[in-house]
């Protein structure tokens, strides 16, 4: 068993800041290794302020793609939407409207919607996709992505987009494991005492909770000193 390397700062706003520094230092290597860089990226309080402190760092912008790891049914512009917040805090990056890839959960058929979305990561990221990096959270749950403990889209095998059930009042789209386990890099962001459970059991690779079935070979946790139980 490959267990995941883990770094432990002391706070959440610290956890950002260096994620944010990892994003652009393998942004970087991706451009010079192969002419651009496709990220995807989660939702939540942190990510956010990671993303805000990514505007900021020395990237090669023209040759970044960003794609979204999962995202909620609601409307456009909607609190809910973790497009809308992407948006907001990428707002000051020089990122053209376009090198911003929105999952299409306002269309009528969500099913065809994912599917689209997939082919979509294949323009961006060959055949099958390979991301250069993934940007991943955790819930107190055992969840990542919107791959959620009990829902049917755990055991797809053969899509790498797919619609989950209702969790949390909302169904979602999200990537799932065979997109996420191609992927070049994880990088798991974690903060909040109420993960610290989970924290253990994931870099424990305990492969019962959703979040255990990502491979560790290519991974690397960044999280607070609550997360970590220190």
């Amino acid at each position: 068993m490959v267990f995941m390397e883990i770094k432990i700062f002391p706070d959440a706003e610290t956890v950002a800041r260096e994620s944010a520094k990892i994003i652009a230092a393998e942004a970087r290597l991706a451009v010079a290794a192969r002419g651009q860089f496709v990220v995807a990226v989660s939702g939540g309080k942190t990510p956010w302020q990671m993303l805000r402190a990514l505007a900021s760092e020395d990237l090669p912008w023209p040759q970044v793609q960003v794609a979204q790891v999962d995202e909620r049914i609601a409307p456009a512009g909607h609190a809910d939407r973790n497009l809308t917040h992407l948006r907001e805090s990428l707002r000051h990056a020089p990122l053209r409207a376009g090198q911003i890839h929105a999952m299409p959960v306002e269309e009528d058929d969500l099913d065809a919607a994912a599917a689209n979305y997939a082919r979509t990561l294949t323009q961006l990221a060959g055949v099958p996709p390979v991301l250069d990096l993934v940007h991943l959270g955790l819930g107190a749950d055992g969840h990542t992505a919107s791959l959620v403990p009990g829902d049917p889209v755990l055991e797809i095998s053969d899509r790498d987009a797919a619609m989950t059930g209702v969790y949390q009042q909302r169904r979602r789209m999200t990537l799932t494991y065979p997109l996420l386990n191609r992927a070049r890099r994880i990088l798991w962001v974690v903060t909040g005492g109420e993960k610290a459970e989970m924290l253990g059991r994931l870099c424990a690779g305990d492969r019962t909770i959703p979040a255990g079935r990502v491979v560790t070979n290519t991974a690397l946790a960044l999280a607070d000193r609550a997360a970590a139980g220190t």
